[in-house]
């Protein structure tokens, strides 16, 4: 299986996963059986299906082939080099390429100059007006090539200007740019590229993001901070003719693998092997060196020999285009492919599959439990009319009066529920106040106000560590609110239960772990990038805090604003279930006091009131039946793995 065919299993999985779950939605609808939060919470997770991208950054010092790679592996369909490969740098910033429906063919650049306003990329991205956008012709290999080969543009600034900029200037060449003998340094043109065009795997939702060397990565902390650690892959790329030099290994350690090896989808590239096919070697001793290649680079990175691919990228691009498949054996790249897509697309599978799956369950859950209650009240009133069949009125008078005092002692068990809303409110506000944007804004505030009076390198650090102790402490505090709100809902719950006979199940949890480690990781990056005796000695107090603003804070921000929408979602959906029930509960009581009111009235309605009662268990019933199916055939769906060699595999895995 080819990888345009692995990407569009996996896109055909995400669309008829996500049919199953409108068909969930479509028949909640219909029946009048959903309410506005869960219609909130599918849309969401419908949003989430449609939208869903799968981003494959490429890593590498200059001169490694990493371009050549991206080639290979995506673009040889055109039958030649897309992305401009050659000795030396050609990729100078940053560079995305995708693809959305309703987009046009088109280079998007954004000048290096915007760096002087101190905004990040990501909001810089919904300014049109800040970039130069170029039309690409994507049927002419030619035109896509002199549009592409712009992302490899530079220019000779003052070293003033450079530094102004945030590129780190070192005369020795090894820590930053080294300048010119006229005193200019040469910079990207541009700092960040996004290029449009209907390739199929970009069409599929794949996202290639072609970085450039340590210099200029070390220069946009939002490239490192947010775009490679939330890449779902990272694809390392070194060069068989120079091994792992320093500056690799600085890439590596600083940038790739900041997770010391726990986390998936981080694989290296040993390009160039076919610099050992001489003509002097025969294969045996070409495997050898090869394999202590591997060996040496697995132990300088300390990772598995099984992490390391060796490849060769330029004659697997050759060999795809003249299809020669005896060299494309050669190059290796097969295999790069293959674990590239096996490490990449089930990772995001489970990750889709438990996102989707825990809304869709949770709702279904929260139908049956509704309709359940729905027919333990029809079968109640059914079972209380039955009775009264051949009864004189005193029995059906007695019979009112112990509805009418069922109604009573509910609405007396209302007065604890409004109680626990009134409390479940002002908690809920505690909440907000700890993880809330406004308390986060406060404590950033203070933090700038801290670090621009700060006289002293050692008030500086104090006030950026005191910035994340503060904000690691609101989210304890809010840890320590949610699991009140737990506790006070599930005592509620129970109540309920027990007292009313409401189908109710336990309330969810929910966790702050995520945005704790999210947080973790910031403050790694921190005191990687800043919290140095370097940094702070060699960075004029103003630059350094306006760069810890727009690149830690700005992150910091995008993480409460994730856990802000996570946790009203959340609030929202364990406040459901009992709001839904109890309606039901007092539309039950409703009905059965006038039911008995009207059979008081008239006994010959009597029987006409059981029939209608009958043909409503059934069709409850029969709404029971049509939720499981929809549930199962979600599941089944969902239970499919997308890389499987065929469809009878998947139904046994589903079973």
């Amino acid at each position: 299986m080819s990888l345009i065919d692995r990407f569009s299993a996996y896109s055909e999985w995400r669309k008829r996963a996500a049919t199953t779950v409108e068909n969930l939605r479509t028949w909640l609808d219909h029946n009048q059986l959903g309410d506005a939060q869960g219609e909130l919470r599918l849309k969401y997770a419908l949003d989430r299906l449609r939208e869903d991208q799968l981003t494959v950054a490429f890593v590498a010092e200059f001169s490694r082939g990493k371009s050549e790679l991206i080639n290979a592996v995506f673009f040889s369909d055109y039958g030649d080099r897309i992305l401009p490969s050659s000795a030396g740098r050609t990729t100078m910033c940053p560079t995305e390429l995708q693809w959305s429906p309703g987009d046009t063919p088109s280079i998007s650049l954004l000048p290096i100059e915007s760096r002087a306003t101190h905004s990040t990329v990501a909001e810089l991205k919904r300014f049109d007006d800040e970039w130069q956008t170029l039309p690409l012709d994507s049927n002419s290999a030619a035109s896509l090539q002199g549009a592409l080969a712009r992302v490899g543009e530079t220019k000779w600034v003052p070293l003033e200007e450079a530094e102004h900029l945030g590129f780190a200037v070192d005369p020795a060449g090894e820590r930053g740019l080294k300048p010119g003998a006229d005193n200019l340094v040469e910079i990207p043109s541009w700092r960040h590229a996004i290029i449009r065009f209907p390739h199929p795997l970009l069409e599929k939702g794949l996202v290639v993001l072609d970085t450039p060397g340590l210099n200029a990565i070390g220069a946009e902390p939002e490239l490192t901070l947010s775009l490679l650690p939330n890449a779902h892959a990272v694809l390392f790329v070194l060069a068989a003719d120079t091994g792992v030099t320093q500056s690799d290994l600085a890439v590596w350690r600083e940038y790739v693998d900041t997770s010391k090896g726990a986390r998936r989808g981080r694989l290296v590239a040993l390009n160039k092997i076919d610099g050992l096919w001489d003509g002097l070697r025969d294969d045996a001793r070409i495997e050898r060196e090869i394999s202590k290649q591997v060996s040496t680079v697995a132990s300088a990175l300390e990772i598995p020999s099984s992490q390391v691919f060796p490849i060769s990228a330029q004659k697997a691009l050759v060999a795809r285009i003249n299809g020669d498949t005896n060299t494309f054996a050669r190059s290796r790249l097969a295999a790069l492919e293959t674990a590239l897509v096996e490490d990449l697309l089930p990772t995001k599978q489970e990750i889709v599959r438990e996102g989707t799956l825990g809304e869709a369950d949770d709702l279904i859950q929260h139908t049956r439990d509704l309709l359940n209650a729905r027919l333990t009240g029809i079968r109640e009133q059914l079972h209380e009319l039955t009775e009264l069949r051949g009864k004189n009125q005193s029995v059906i008078e007695y019979m009112m009066r112990k509805v009418k005092s069922e109604k009573e002692e509910f609405e007396q068990g209302l007065q604890k529920y409004y109680a626990v809303r009134s409390v479940f409110s002002n908690l809920t506000n505690n909440l907000l106040a700890h993880l809330g944007l406004d308390a986060l804004r406060d404590e950033t505030r203070r933090t700038r106000e801290a670090m621009l009076e700060s006289s002293f390198s050692r008030g500086l650090q104090g006030a950026m560590r005191e910035f994340f102790n503060n904000i690691r402490s609101n989210l304890q505090r809010s840890s320590t609110e949610i699991t009140e709100i737990t506790r006070m809902l599930d005592a509620m719950y129970k109540r309920f239960s027990v007292e009313h006979g409401l189908k109710l199940t336990s309330p969810s949890g929910f966790s702050t772990l995520r945005y704790q480690k999210e947080i973790d990781r910031l403050e790694s990056a921190f005191n990687n990038q800043f919290n140095t005796v370097l940094a702070i000695v060699t960075t004029e107090k103003h630059t350094l805090t306006q760069k810890f603003f727009e690149t830690i804070a700005v992150q910091a921000r995008k993480t409460f604003e994730v856990a802000n929408r996570d946790v009203e979602n959340w609030l929202r959906a364990v406040m459901s279930p009992l709001e839904t029930q109890v309606r039901e509960y007092q539309l039950q009581l409703k009905r059965r006091l006038e039911s008995v009111k009207r059979i008081h009235q008239a006994t010959d309605t009597l029987e006409d009131r059981i029939v209608e009662l009958q043909q409503s268990e059934q069709a409850v019933l029969g709404q029971i039946d049509q939720l499981t199916e929809i549930a199962n055939g979600i599941h089944r769906q969902f239970g499919q793995d997308v890389l499987a060699g065929d469809e009878h595999k998947n139904d046994a895995r589903a079973a």
